[in-house]
């Protein structure tokens, strides 16, 4: 992989949730790339096994732990496998998260006649099923805060550890649709915030990165026509960036160095930084 720029992460022990998603592989790639010994977490052994092997057919050292980060026991778990095989954590990134169609409306905005609409496709604000809201807070909110609960413990009083959440655009500004994400998000920035500040005297940095809009075979059926084209949603997105495009995946390691860098950022606690490509500084006028 090309880095933007290479800090040294030799001897550090990096933890990574969401390890194999889309965005967290470039991560997981990223600190090895730098020296780190990754632990990729995920639930899928097949796709963590998958990732591994990338990382140390490219010289890297990364283990893989199936774990669960709304399960406490889970973390438990994995956090003795990793202590046994790496050591204690230096960095950790919490890359899961997600949303889910039952925390979704169907339309931007509530008319009345909607009210009236018989169609079980037609998902209004007063259709939203409290389980998929619940799934949604709690895959980005609590699989944000157990996570960090756990592995902070090895952070305490030890030089240069660090915590990075991914919050999202939708914190800033919530997008249409996705009421859950977004408030979850949101949570997620508010929360970075305060663990910042708690952690604050036993040395430990908190930080976050806001991705704008990427384009990624996660999101494509929502951003692309069949034939390749915008979609309405996306012509809105791009017209409300400024750089007038999307964004690309690796556009957000260099963000994620200089915070785990400890010489570049020791000052920097309590931040999230927005990688969007102007969209939460643009008024729309």
């Amino acid at each position: 992989m090309k880095l933007p720029f290479k800090i040294d992460l030799s001897n550090k022990v990096a933890v990574v949730t969401g390890g194999t998603g889309v965005l967290g592989s470039l991560w997981v790639e990223a600190l090895a790339a730098c020296g780190a010994k990754v632990a990729i977490l995920g639930r899928n052994l097949d796709k963590i096994n998958e990732k591994v092997k990338d990382v140390e057919n490219n010289g890297g050292i990364a283990i893989g732990v199936v774990a669960d980060v709304l399960n406490k026991e889970s973390l438990v778990k994995a956090h003795i496998e990793i202590l046994e095989k790496l050591g204690p954590c230096d960095i950790l990134i919490n890359g899961a998260g997600g949303n889910h169609p039952k925390g979704t409306t169907t339309k931007e905005y509530l008319y009345e006649e909607d009210l009236n609409n018989t169609d079980e496709n037609n998902v209004t604000f007063f259709d939203l099923d409290g389980e998929g809201i619940r799934f949604v807070f709690d895959l980005n909110f609590l699989g944000t805060f157990l996570p960090s609960q756990e592995f902070a413990k090895d952070m305490v009083g030890r030089k240069g550890c660090t915590i990075i959440n991914i919050s999202s655009m939708n914190a800033y500004t919530p997008l249409t649709k996705i009421p859950a994400y977004s408030g979850a998000k949101a949570a997620i920035s508010n929360f970075t915030e305060w663990l910042a500040v708690h952690l604050s005297k036993v040395g430990i940095r908190v930080n976050g990165i806001a991705p704008g809009f990427f384009l990624t075979s996660q999101n494509e059926s929502l951003l692309l026509n069949d034939d390749g084209s915008y979609t309405d949603r996306s012509r809105k997105i791009l017209n409300s960036t400024p750089m007038n495009r999307f964004g690309k995946p690796e556009e957000l390691i260099g963000a994620l160095l200089f915070l785990v860098n400890e010489e570049a950022s020791s000052f920097v606690n309590g931040v999230v930084i927005p990688v969007d490509g102007g969209f939460s500084a643009y008024s729309g006028v």
